[in-house]
C-alpha cells in the first residue's frame, strides 16, 4: 500500500488546500474574496493556507489597487499546476488500486 500513496502531495492533503488550487486550475486568477465564498471558509483560514501555497511556490499573489481600493487575486504557477495534477494522478491511481 505504500506505493500507492507515495505520489501524494502532503502540501495538498488540506480540504481548503484542494479547494484553493481545483478553483485556480480552472480560472486564470481569482480574488480572495471570490475563493472565500467559493471555499465558505473565514478570511484567516483562507490566508494561512494561500500562505503555505505561496511559500511552496504553487500560487502566485497579485496585488494591485482598483480605483483606490486593494485588490490581491491568485493564480495558480506553472510548478503548481505541475505538482497538483501529479497530485490528482496519484490520487487517481490510489483509487483505482494501481
Amino acid at each position: 500500500m505504500r506505493g500507492l500513496i507515495e505520489g501524494l502531495n502532503k502540501n495538498f492533503e488540506s480540504r481548503i488546500r484542494l479547494g484553493i488550487m481545483s478553483a485556480l486550475m480552472v480560472n486564470d486568477s481569482l480574488d480572495f474574496n471570490n475563493l472565500k465564498e467559493l471555499l465558505k471558509v473565514t478570511d484567516g483560514n483562507l490566508a494561512s493556507h494561500i500562505k503555505a501555497l505561496e511559500k511552496n511556490e504553487y500560487i502566485s499573489v497579485n496585488k494591485q489597487f482598483i480605483g483606490k481600493k486593494p485588490n490581491t487575486t491568485y493564480s495558480a504557477t506553472a510548478f503548481g499546476k505541475i505538482e497538483f495534477s501529479n497530485h490528482l494522478d496519484a490520487l487517481e491511481k490510489l483509487i483505482k488500486g494501481s
